[in-house]
């Protein structure tokens, strides 16, 4: 009898781990590469301990098979639950990405702290501050807190990865680009005015260098729309992070088999 209530124990801290330890791959914040491993590891054994006394575990069989494929559903979904959250700093990358070229920023990169990659600096500059939005909104407690609730509606052993949940994985990542271009489309219009004018001022007087001081000019314009727009990103990324948590709670209702 004692050895059935240890199986159990180690059932639940196994799936409560998973769960856990997925979310952290690919969260904003929790899955930075920034943050050491060990740092990392200690936090999902703590956030394990305390979910454990409340978080009902059903009464699984030891079985090798069985096991391994329940921890696999598990893992699944707390990385399911991370991407979703992980879909926006990926559309302010994306635009930063976009304004880095259409400012003549495309060959300025630098060490990006999250992911320790080479990457244009706009698109740094755009995740450092959805990163702060982020934090200063508490969305990465939203995060833990919708793990904790989800072993309530979805228990160990009745996640699976279903065609309706890839397929709404699929639409959300598929939202990147719009929000990407939502994003830079102030700059976006403004130096794609400041081409037009640029090219009417070269055909008007052609002796003009207008090659040699149209990119710092688009610079400076793209710089101070940029931070002239910044005053409407948190309520932007409000929308979208509360939408992200709400695709997270369609993912576990479409995982439930």
């Amino acid at each position: 009898m004692s050895t059935l209530h240890l199986d159990q124990i180690a059932a639940g801290l196994a799936f409560i781990g998973a769960r856990v330890g997925g979310l952290m791959i690919f969260a904003p914040f929790f899955g930075s590469a920034s943050m050491p491993m060990r740092i990392k590891a200690g936090f999902v054994v703590a956030v394990t301990l305390l979910l454990y006394p409340v978080s009902a575990i059903p009464r699984i069989p030891f079985e090798p098979w069985t096991w391994a494929r329940l921890l696999l559903s598990e893992a699944v979904v707390g990385i399911l639950f991370g991407l979703a959250a992980q879909f926006v700093f990926d559309a302010a990358q994306m635009a930063g990405q976009i304004l880095g070229v259409q400012m003549g920023f495309s060959l300025v990169s630098i060490i990006d702290p999250q992911t320790q990659a080479d990457t244009p600096v706009l698109s740094i500059f755009h995740q450092m501050i959805v990163l702060l939005i982020f934090l200063q909104m508490d969305v990465h407690h939203w995060l833990l807190r919708g793990v904790a609730a989800s072993f309530a509606y979805l228990p160990p052993g009745s996640a699976g990865l279903t065609l309706s949940a890839t397929s709404e994985v699929l639409r959300a990542a598929g939202g990147i680009w719009l929000a990407g271009v939502q994003i830079a489309a102030p700059v976006l219009l403004a130096t794609m005015l400041a081409d037009v004018g640029l090219g009417f001022l070269g055909k008007a007087s052609p002796s003009l260098p207008v090659l040699f001081f149209g990119l710092s000019i688009k610079s400076v314009l793209g710089l101070v729309v940029l931070v002239a727009g910044m005053a409407t990103w948190p309520r932007f990324f409000e929308r979208h992070f509360v939408d992200a948590i709400a695709v997270g709670e369609r993912l576990l209702h479409l995982a439930r088999s």
